[in-house]
């Protein structure tokens, strides 16, 4: 591993270490003296397609910078000064490539970027050594990443423009989240192929959902909707294909696997859009322009159909089709051209959903609601109304607790269904909360399947020593479903946890529709807005 002693010259305070040299000389030089008439570190640099240094501010000069061949190497690493700043660099050639240890400077090189995660891989395949193949995996999954388009967590830290791979990006940077996935997974197959680890680990993709959840929440709820799209890859419609992190959004997901992205928009448009942010994009995308498709008549025809009586004429069906990209996503979904959708990043939630409702309908028997989750220290909690109902009544609310289960359920929970209002089981008496006791009494009538119970505060919800204060309480520990009197009191809730800090919050997610779509806030990022396609995808595949 590394470059051939005979292609190095090293240097040390008293300049460089040949064959021959007496002065300042132990075994370790020795191994690297080589057979050259230079002696100083300028000479060394003459003609030099690579600096690698690890001394003291100063070092190098920008004269000796001067002197080396075309498109050289930089790597000054003293700290806490670089033997060279890269203004110094760049006022003498603009070809260089350079790093140093420095966050405040582009290509930071850190221990941190590597150590960690090849421990993390090492110790999770019980490896009885952390050989070269190793290392060598760590430092080409470092270096795959550093082609990859770079996610939103990463982009917004470095500012003012996305970085994309060159001489101002060659590593990741040490925040980017990719990380905890990518390198241990690379160590521990090269530990298991070269025979050096004590345990296997037979599916790869589970374990890499393991260590994405260890540093992201969302990851953890999310690693069986993933594993179960791509099981069942679905053709997702992105509605508004023309924005930059849709297309980005688009592209992850079809790079994971999940399926078909199809960008809904104008293709001129689009290709420029990837062009200017130099996307590299999956051939498993497509492009549809609602004025050019050959289904443009028929998605007319059949919201004509729908919106006949409501005071539509065909026209406008036609207008719609033509120009409302949310109108035509949803008609792809309704005439089974794609399996759901996703739409949210141009306009608020309430258009949004009008715009679908006007293709879609609610599933049979069911009810539309929003359900927010808070994923925080104890696990994720699911919250509903947090869209639909303004102020529900009792059966609305029992109608409401009954899809926010189900969703618990698809995602892989037991839910335990708390009915909240200001008061519990009987104190203080209000009107408001006499309607959640007569919504809990429906629940009764209709023998659900889940643990349920109210009407209740949400410390006694979800605090397992103030429900103890009252041991008639039929839920086994604190809720994990809590079903909101009104939607103010809902959004209120999410929306303020999310602020404050120490949770994450996902959604509105739109339940109870006929065909499968959903709606991202309007400030999302292209990673939300995948894991928000996924869902789509998950639910169109129940």
């Amino acid at each position: 591993m590394g470059v051939k002693n005979e292609n190095v010259i090293m240097c040390d305070s008293r300049g460089v270490i040949y064959k021959g040299r007496e002065e300042g000389m132990n075994q370790w030089k020795s191994a690297h003296a080589v057979d050259t008439p230079k002696r100083t570190l300028e000479e060394a640099l003459d003609g030099a397609d690579v600096f690698f240094g690890l001394s003291v501010a100063g070092a190098l000069s920008a004269d000796m910078v001067k002197n080396m061949a075309e498109d050289p190497i930089i790597f000054a690493m003293a700290n806490p000064d670089p033997e060279i700043t890269p203004e110094e660099v760049a006022s003498v050639r603009d070809d260089a490539i350079m790093a140093t240890g420095r966050s405040d400077y582009p290509n930071q090189i850190n221990n941190v970027l590597g150590f960690p995660y090849i421990f993390r891989g090492a110790l999770d395949v019980r490896a009885r050594t952390i050989n070269d193949e190793m290392k060598i995996a760590a430092a080409r999954a470092i270096a795959e990443l550093a082609r990859e388009d770079v996610p939103d967590e990463v982009a917004a830290a470095y500012g003012q423009k996305r970085p994309h791979f060159g001489p101002e990006y060659i590593i990741p940077a040490p925040f980017d989240p990719r990380l905890i996935a990518r390198i241990p997974q690379a160590v521990a197959i090269a530990a298991m192929d070269t025979g050096v680890a004590g345990k296997t680990i037979v599916d790869l993709e589970a374990y890499e959902m393991r260590l994405n959840a260890r540093l992201n929440p969302i990851a953890g709820l999310m690693q069986n909707i993933f594993h179960s799209v791509r099981q069942n890859p679905a053709r997702l419609a992105f509605a508004e294909g023309e924005e930059e992190q849709v297309i980005r959004a688009a592209n992850e997901y079809a790079n994971s696997g999940l399926g078909t992205s199809i960008l809904v928009g104008r293709e001129h448009k689009i290709k420029a859009t990837i062009a200017e942010n130099a996307i590299d994009l999956n051939s498993n995308i497509e492009i549809v322009n609602s004025l050019l498709t050959e289904r443009n008549e028929d998605y007319a025809d059949m919201l004509y159909d729908r919106l006949q009586r409501d005071g539509y004429l065909r026209r406008d069906c036609q207008r719609l089709v033509n120009f409302d990209r949310n109108i035509f996503a949803a008609c792809m979904v309704s005439m089974g051209d794609a399996d759901a959708m996703v739409t949210g990043v141009t306009r608020n939630y309430s258009v949004a959903l009008e715009n679908i409702r006007k293709v879609i309908d609610p599933r049979p028997g069911h009810v539309i609601i929003g359900l927010s989750i808070v994923l925080g220290p104890s696990g994720p909690i699911f919250v509903a109304d947090t869209a639909m109902h303004d102020m529900p009544t009792a059966k609305e609310l029992a109608d409401i607790a009954v899809e926010a289960a189900g969703t618990a359920k698809l995602f892989g929970y037991e839910p335990r269904v708390a009915m909240l209002a200001f008061s519990t089981f009987g104190h203080p008496k209000g009107e408001r909360s006499m309607q959640v006791r007569e919504a809990v009494e429906i629940l009764d009538h209709r023998h659900v399947d889940f643990e349920y119970d109210g009407e209740m505060a949400a410390d006694v919800a979800l605090n397992r020593e103030a429900m103890a204060a009252y041991p008639f309480c039929r839920l086994s520990g604190p809720a994990n479903v809590l079903i909101m009197p009104a939607v103010h009191s809902a959004g209120i809730s999410t929306k303020m946890l999310q602020e404050i800090g120490g949770t994450t919050v996902i959604g509105p997610l739109l339940i109870g529709l006929e065909k499968s779509a959903q709606i991202s806030p309007m400030n999302t990022t292209a990673s939300e807005l995948v894991n928000m396609a996924a869902i789509a995808a998950f639910s169109s595949n129940g």
